[in-house]
Order: C-alpha cells, then structure tokens, then sequence
C-alpha cells in the first residue's frame, strides 16, 4: 500500500480498485463487451449531437437539451468506462488519491446535469402539449439557456459538495475500493474516522437534486396526463403520447437505477448487485439514450434520411 505518513498516522496516497470480477476469462469477455459499450456510446451520442446541430429542423428546444443530454452521456460514461477497462487488463489497478477524487467529481457533475437536463425536457413537453400557443414564449432562447446554466451550476454544486467531502476524509488503514470506480459510499467505508458529517452533506445535496427534479418530472407529466385525456381526437391523443414516449423510457431506466442505489435500504441488495446496477447506469444507458430517442422519434430519423439523401446526391 502507497502512503504517507501525515500526523500521528499514515494516510493512503493512492486506492486499489477491485472491480468486478477476479475470473480472467470473465474479465476478458466483460473487457470486449464494455468495449464494444463504449464506441458505440461515444459515437452514438456525438452523432446525435452532430446531426441536431447541422439540420436547421431540428433547432428547437427539445433538441437543444437532447443535445446537452447526448453530451453529458459522453462524459458521464468517459468518467469511469476508461479505466474500467484499464481494470480489466491489469492484475491491481491503482487509482491515485487525486485521480480518484477527479473521478468522483466527474461522474457525479455529469450525472446530476443529467437529471436537470431530464426535468427540463419534461417541463418543455409540458409547455408544447398543454401551452402550444404561449411555447415560444415560455421556451424561448434565453429561457433554454437559463435552463441550461441551473443544469450546469447544480451539476458542479452537487459535484463540489462529494469532492470536499472526499478531501475532509481520512484514510489510514485498507486502500482497496470494492468497486469498478471511485464510489461515495465504499471510501467512506474506507475512512478511518467519523464520517457522519462529511456523509451527510452530499447525502442531502444528492437527495434534493433527486427529489425536486423527480418531483418536476412527475408534476409535469401528471398535467400532460390530463391534458391528453382531454382532447376529444385519438389522433391528437396518440400524437401528443408519441412526442413524450422517448423522454419517458430515457427518465424511467436512469431513475429506476438511481433508485436501486440510492434510495433502497443497503441491506436489500448486495455489493455485487450494486455493481451491477451501477454498470447499467454508467455505461449501457448513456448507450442506450440516443438509440431510444432515434429510434422512437420521427423528427429525428426524418432529418436523419434528409441528411443522409444530401450527402449520397451531393
């Protein structure tokens, strides 16, 4: 174990991170798949990002903050898939003290910009489905960017509140992570002195990011909710449900796994499920966001055909 002696005791320099498995034939199947994961998340979501930035239909809200969402998934799987895969090749795979405190606030800026960017794209299917006529006021350019910056400022609180609480951490006795990354919980595990307060901040810093982007989530489909029931034709009814349908799955599978983790009790699941879950959030739904929306939108794959005809006749 790399330390330093610091005081009156020795403190950690550098962490050992597990992983997710010793097998060396489960390593290298996990190391191809995860792999494969990877490329097309990182390309599935530039692509994204690329054609809602060159075809002028799709310069609207909605896909302003697809845009941002795409991004955050780039960065929000680039913060731990690398060195997962580093892990997966090595026989010990150190993280160094400040490596993994850069991870930590990474992974933990990019997923809470993510649950504003999912509540703000809630609010803007709320608007276009029950204020069509008042939309592009209260959608407007400078809104979408006041939106954007609550995203970004909230991502970097939250990530600074678990990024000073890492620091307020003492680590003296095991450096090994039973983990495929920087995780909250298992380094307070690790700590060799209380951790109620430095726990307790980022506990309620998460938890409110949580609940009040959950909450306007819910407030605003509850509306959508009844504003569809209202309307006399299907075909308004089946077209208005098709523009949410997307963002709904995308909210349910990255909430739902949040939930596991973060909400459910400890003691009713174990380390190893945690894991499991927590590859599913980090690496396969930033993958699984684009082909959601691409595949379930028709505005998306229309201006997909009208890019693609342009540069086959170009």
């Amino acid at each position: 174990m790399d330390s330093w002696v610091d005081g009156n005791h020795t403190a950690v320099r550098e962490f050992i991170l597990l992983g997710l498995t010793d097998d060396p034939v489960i390593r290298i199947v996990l190391f191809m798949i995860i792999l494969c994961i990877y490329l097309v998340t990182i390309s599935g979501n530039l692509s994204t990002i690329i054609l809602i930035r060159i075809s002028s239909q799709l310069h609207h809200p909605m896909y302003f903050f697809l845009s941002h969402l795409a991004s955050a998934d780039i960065g929000y799987s680039s913060s731990v898939t690398p060195n997962m895969l580093v892990n997966f090749l090595v026989e010990t795979n150190t993280i160094s003290y400040l490596g993994c405190a850069i991870q930590l606030g990474s992974a933990v800026f990019f997923g809470t910009a993510e649950c504003f960017l999912l509540a703000a794209m809630a609010y803007d299917r709320f608007v276009a489905i029950c204020n069509p006529l008042l939309y592009s006021t209260k959608m407007s350019t400078q809104v979408c960017v006041q939106l954007l910056k609550v995203a970004y400022i909230g991502g970097f609180l939250n990530a600074s509140s678990f990024t000073f609480s890492f620091f307020s951490l003492s680590f003296c006795g095991p450096n090994q992570v039973n983990h495929f990354f920087c995780d909250f919980t298992p380094l307070i595990e690790l700590s060799c002195f209380d951790t109620s307060v430095p726990a307790a901040v980022p506990s309620f810093t998460a938890g409110s990011i949580i609940v009040i982007t959950v909450f306007v989530i819910a407030v605003s489909y509850i509306y959508i909710l009844i504003t569809i029931l209202k309307m006399r034709s299907s075909e308004g009814r089946h077209k208005a449900f098709s523009t949410c349908t997307s963002h709904l799955t995308a909210v349910t599978l990255f909430y739902g796994t949040i939930t596991f983790i973060y909400v459910m009790p400890k003691s009713s699941y174990s380390t190893d499920q945690n894991k499991v879950v927590s590859v599913f959030y980090m690496v396969v739904i930033p993958m699984l966001n684009p082909l959601i929306y691409s595949l379930r939108n028709r505005e998306i794959k229309g201006a997909l055909k009208r890019e693609l005809g342009r540069k086959i006749f170009s």
